[in-house]
């Protein structure tokens, strides 16, 4: 990431933070509410996946329109950093998600430094579960399609445009953010005009309602959900911290 990108995303970051720990308050509400609660969610989230993916056998088959892998992706990941790394960290995300933009906001800072030095290999994982909660925009689908792009044209972006998104994250319910400012921000991380362009054709939609669908048959009930080295983290994600002694002992450090 470069200097000026870093201090960028630093001081938006860094308005996050009263987000953040708005976020983990109602978090821990909503696990003190119960399992009823837990319950309706679980079901809203698989009836919003059924309805984005049209039903059908397998991912591939079932999502709308023709699912294009982007290059640089596999298996439904979109990987960031240093394939020998000793540690992999697979992080399934919505671009709407408030929790995800906790969990960016308390521990990106750190991630990107575990990337760096080659302690982490990370592998994005976005879905488009809260495609409903953006007025009729699906912003999640057009935000993880924009990071497909990215994955497809110009890979070594690919961080720096993650990290811009949740960096200016709109809220849960609004309409998101336009084509327009996303093109923007992305150009601002750095990713080249003509991968940009691409942004409106819309080529990975399908792979991003594929890779919603399989996350779920997968086991996956929400985001965050972090892996590390396949074994799902149950730690605090949204302080600093706990994930990176986490990541760190895996590495064995």
């Amino acid at each position: 990431m470069s200097k000026q990108s870093r201090i960028r995303t630093q001081e938006l970051r860094q308005a996050q933070q009263e987000a953040a720990r708005k976020e983990a308050k109602r978090r821990r509400l909503l696990t003190a509410l119960g399992g009823l609660v837990i319950v309706g969610l679980v079901a809203a989230i698989i009836v919003a996946v059924v309805q984005a993916t049209q039903g059908g056998d397998s991912p591939s088959s079932s999502a709308p329109g023709k699912v294009v892998q982007p290059a640089n992706a596999s298996d439904w990941s979109i990987p960031v950093g240093d394939k020998d790394a000793p540690v992999t960290v697979a992080i399934y995300y919505d671009y709407m998600c408030p929790a995800c933009g906790a969990l960016e906001a308390a521990n990106g800072d750190e991630l990107d430094r575990l990337l760096e030095d080659g302690t982490a290999r990370i592998e994005l994982r976005p879905i488009s579960f809260l495609d409903k909660q953006s007025s009729g925009t699906e912003y999640s689908t057009r935000a993880g399609n924009a990071i497909a792009t990215v994955a497809d044209g110009a890979p070594e972006h690919v961080w720096e445009l993650h990290q811009a998104l949740y960096a200016e994250q709109p809220e849960e319910g609004s309409e998101g953010l336009s084509d327009e400012q996303i093109a923007e921000i992305a150009t601002d991380a750095g990713v080249p005009s003509a991968v940009v362009a691409r942004f409106t054709e819309d080529t990975y939609e399908g792979w991003i309602a594929a890779a919603t669908e399989a996350a779920f048959d997968s086991g996956v009930e929400g985001t965050p959900t972090v892996l590390i080295d396949g074994e799902r983290f149950e730690g605090d994600v949204y302080k600093p911290g706990p994930l990176t002694e986490a990541i760190e002992s895996a590495a064995g450090k």
